[in-house]
């Protein structure tokens, strides 16, 4: 099951700093930026913490590293662009030196150019002469935009956003810049224009860089050390090499963040009246809610209460997972429960996972893969139609996934493979009287649970399920898969696929546990 992931980490633990021969010297960069946005706490242990605190980088941080060095060498080699390439000058100075030495001369495109003004230093992979000035590019192994049909018509995403942003207030403040946007050279071949000043939406009226200059605040209070930014537990957190620093930190201090689905923007507009899951679990709701509304920005009514019980969940020893709604669970002869694996950085589905179980009886189980042995369109189109067969096969099975991911997947391969299958096909596949989506119909809809989060991981291993494997995740079988396109080595696709029926498994055991809880 895939993971929600970042496109690309940010670098090391020097980052943040300019180095100038054996000096270190605080400075703002892109890359602390894009951390910024997604964890600021992150930012301040990379500046300040101490590396012995790290955890070893993971395998699949290391893998979009080497993935994303990959792809811009690939684009680069491939004749599309003539550069002025200064990648070889590694001296910080007098990089800047010769980077500003061809701005003046109108260089068409200089790449690993270093640009610099007071704290703020960039280092863009391309620099494009264009309407008598420069413009930004960088080159990036994920998609241009988030959210979109196919990608297209998408969003800009902040953390690539605020990237440009600092190149162009460098470009600004040296008198170079054609202007507030970049552009982003992403996985595709697309070149993404990012208009910096344009609002975000009509619920959003700050523009980009509006955005951009709030979180270069932050990142200035952060690395004068004026600011020393609160933690927060969240699903990405598990790919961060300070992950087990910062947990033991939050569940010292008892942080809200602990609870399900409260995440740092709610936390932060509670933390001075209610400021730990215990203070949480032992209030009255009512007492904070009047006329339908909470004293808490951006919480209700109802999500107080939610909260509440999940706090008082927490902080008793001897809870246990309920339901909080009666729930009627189909009940068939054949049961299917399904789980994919996407590679997001090539935008290739590369397993289709499907055990079957019948008459309820769990040693009638089998797991059926559907695996892509090479990458191309006709392998993925294969796999895709033998698992659309496969599922279609018993028209009285009930089918188990968790989670929307699968279903948004099926939509996009059907619009890539029409021959397949037709749109109005993919819905009825979907049926919710047919196929239940155990997160967002069931779980959410219907249960508490007495943990940190609901992913299948954490309500599995609660019920007392293992993966076979010591590392299990979708970030991590991305990584597997990586290197099964790399080597071909059978053991490395034994564990995708192991992986992965236990992923199934692991739904079929968190339907069951759910049948035995308590009204």
């Amino acid at each position: 099951m895939l993971a929600r992931l970042r496109d690309e980490p940010a670098l090391g633990f020097t980052d943040g700093f300019a180095v100038y021969g054996q000096a270190m010297e605080p400075a703002i960069t892109a890359s602390l930026l894009y951390n910024l946005v997604q964890c600021p706490k992150r930012v301040e242990r990379d500046l300040f913490g101490d590396p012995a605190e790290r955890d070893e980088v993971s395998p699949f941080v290391s893998m979009l590293w080497e993935r994303g060095t990959l792809y811009e060498s690939e684009v680069l080699a491939s004749g599309r662009f003539t550069v002025l390439d200064l990648s070889g000058v590694k001296d910080a100075a007098e990089n800047e030196r010769l980077t500003l030495d061809a701005m003046r001369r109108s260089e068409p495109l200089i790449y690993a150019g270093r640009i610099r003004a007071a704290e703020l230093v960039g280092i863009p992979d391309l620099l494009r002469f264009e309407n008598g000035a420069y413009t930004p590019i960088d080159i990036k192994s994920g998609r241009g935009e988030e959210g979109g049909e196919d990608d297209h018509d998408g969003k800009p995403k902040l953390h690539y956003a605020v990237q440009l942003a600092l190149y162009v207030d460098v470009l600004e403040r040296l008198g170079f810049s054609a202007g507030r946007y970049g552009v982003i050279l992403d996985v595709q071949g697309r070149e993404v224009r990012y208009d910096l000043t344009a609002a975000r939406g009509p619920k959003t009226p700050l523009s980009l860089w509006d955005e951009y200059q709030a979180s270069l605040t932050t990142a200035q209070a952060i690395v004068s050390k004026n600011v020393s930014p609160k933690g927060a537990l969240a699903s990405s957190c598990k790919l961060c090499h300070w992950y087990s620093k910062c947990v033991a930190v939050l569940r010292a201090d008892d942080d809200l963040t602990l609870i399900p689905v409260l995440g740092r923007a709610i936390r932060d507009a509670m933390h001075d009246t209610i400021d730990t899951v215990s203070a949480l679990a032992a209030i009255d709701p009512e007492a904070f809610i009047e006329k339908g509304k909470t004293v808490f920005k951006g919480v209700g009514a109802e999500r107080l209460k939610t909260f509440h019980a999940r706090a008082r969940l927490l902080t008793d020893p001897d809870a246990k997972p309920y339901l909080k709604a009666p729930i009627a669970l189909p009940v068939s002869e054949v049961e299917f429960f399904f789980d994919i694996e996407v590679d997001p950085l090539r935008d290739f589905t590369y397993l289709h996972g499907i055990v079957e179980r019948r008459g309820g009886d769990n040693a009638t189980e089998r797991f059926v893969a559907f695996f892509t042995e090479n990458e191309s369109p006709d392998a993925e189109r294969a796999a895709f139609s033998d698992s659309i067969a496969y599922l279609n096969s018993v028209p009285g099975a009930t089918i188990w996934y968790y989670s929307k991911y699968e279903r948004t997947i099926y939509r996009k391969l059907q619009a890539r493979y029409p021959d397949v299958c037709s749109a109005d096909e993919i819905e009825q596949l979907f049926d919710p009287a047919r196929t239940i989506d155990l997160y967002n119909d069931v779980v959410t809809r219907a249960t508490e649970w007495p943990t940190n989060d609901q992913s299948i991981k954490t309500l599995a291993k609660y019920l007392g399920f293992a993966w076979r494997d010591n590392n299990p995740s979708g970030a991590a079988s991305i990584e597997w898969f990586d290197r099964w396109v790399r080597e071909r080595d059978p053991a490395v696709k034994a564990r995708i696929l192991d992986y992965n029926e236990d992923d199934c498994r692991a739904t079929r055991v968190l339907l069951d546990g759910i049948r035995e809880l308590a009204y």
